[in-house]
């Protein structure tokens, strides 16, 4: 809202207390009359001290134009996320939400996908929906950096204006569609665990948690272009094959004054016994019911049989007992295996936030009204460190 302070000579009588009372000089007589110059700060000692109440102030709604034409804007785009020449599950979820909006808005779905050479992937990405597939291949583009990959994606974005444009809350959404949204002037919603188009606006709604995922947070994006946003993997459904689907394939080169640096090695660390929760099929996770950091061996031993991921509460991360990368929940990572394991677990509504859509939910705890029941296909009321043990024996019998 714009303020607007002004006189009424009216009820002014010139006693000057305006003047007297005013910290930044802006009350002043001329012509006979006081005068608000441009000195003024809106403090309102003026308006208090004022005994006639002869100085008014009114809020103006402000128009808000939009920078650019809403209307030269069209099609709903994603960043179809490849790695080592391998599309990433993420990209189907978000080609499932894609299309979903397509029914709202009956707009293109399009993927914009990065890489060397990677085109047989196109054929993936349209076989399940996508209208078009623009698509970069460059030897640059072959192991991901943020640099080139944000020039690639800038370009398209200037050339072909999408009204949407998606991507995954992974290392790599989060590393450069950043730079992307910064580049191009628009806003960003990051770390999305829903989205959707509202029906009468058509403005894509994108809600993420805020304060610690104690509320949950409705953004829109009303006077920029593209409406962007990075989703939480295992959020939605993945878009099935489609018989008969066609689509198109845009080639597009790289622009040149991206390559500013070139990659000399890249080596990769090899990590065992680590499985990546967002792709793992069967997760056990421990929550505060563990008692202490040690007693997370038992849970990785259970894993281990299981050639499960470990995971774990926000309350056995905040207490250090894992590190964060295994948290899951509103605040950590939103999860889809299988097969999911709670131990010691609640289930406060942040944590089941980002596991209640698993195929299969297998608690075990003490408390027999622990919320965590509600939710789950098998529950085990008992003490966990009596009942892992002997499913430990179990599993390694087998």
């Amino acid at each position: 809202m714009k303020k607007r302070i002004y006189l009424s000579y009216d009820q002014c009588n010139l006693c000057n207390v305006c003047i007297e009372k005013c910290p930044f000089d802006a009350m002043e007589m001329k012509g006979g009359k006081i005068e608000i110059n441009e000195n003024c700060r809106f403090c309102m000692a003026c308006v208090k001290a004022c005994p006639n109440k002869a100085i008014i102030v009114e809020e103006e709604e402000e128009e808000k134009k939009p920078p650019v034409d809403l209307s030269a804007y069209s099609g709903i785009w994603f960043f179809a996320e490849q790695r080592e020449g391998k599309l990433a599950s993420i990209s189907f979820e978000l080609l499932g939400a894609a299309l979903k909006m397509k029914e709202t808005l009956g707009q293109e779905v399009a993927a914009a996908l990065f890489g060397d050479k990677v085109e047989p992937l196109a054929a993936d990405l349209i076989s399940r929906g996508a209208d078009k597939v623009y698509l970069i291949e460059d030897p640059s583009l072959g192991d991901f950096r943020e640099e080139p990959y944000t020039a690639a994606m800038v370009h398209l974005i200037q050339k072909y204006k999408p009204n949407i444009v998606l991507a995954s809350a992974t290392m790599m959404g989060r590393s450069f569609i950043p730079s992307v949204a910064a580049k191009i002037k628009t806003g960003l919603t990051a770390d999305c665990t829903g989205i959707a188009i509202d029906p009468e606006t058509k403005l894509l709604h994108q809600t993420r948690p805020t304060f610690g995922g104690n509320l949950m947070a409705k953004i829109v994006c009303r006077y920029h272009r593209p409406q962007m946003a990075t989703i939480r993997p295992k959020i939605m459904d993945e878009a099935k094959p489609i018989p008969g689907a066609h689509g198109m394939i845009v080639r597009e080169t790289l622009p040149a004054e991206s390559l500013l640096s070139r990659l000399i090695l890249h080596k990769k660390e090899k990590m065992e016994n680590v499985v990546d929760l967002n792709e793992a099929e069967i997760i056990i996770s421990g929550g505060r019911g563990m008692g202490e950091a040690k007693n997370f061996a038992l849970i990785r031993q259970f894993a281990d049989c299981l050639g499960a991921a470990v995971g774990a509460s926000r309350a056995a991360v905040d207490s250090g007992w894992m590190p964060y990368p295994h948290q899951v929940g509103q605040t950590g990572k939103t999860v889809k295996p299988k097969i999911y394991i709670a131990c010691g677990i609640s289930g406060a509504i942040q944590h089941l936030a980002g596991m209640q859509t698993s195929d299969m939910i297998i608690a075990i705890n003490k408390d027999p009204e622990a919320p965590i029941f509600r939710v789950a296909n098998l529950g085990i009321v008992g003490d966990l460190f009596e009942i892992i043990p002997p499913l430990i024996e179990k599993l390694k019998e087998k």
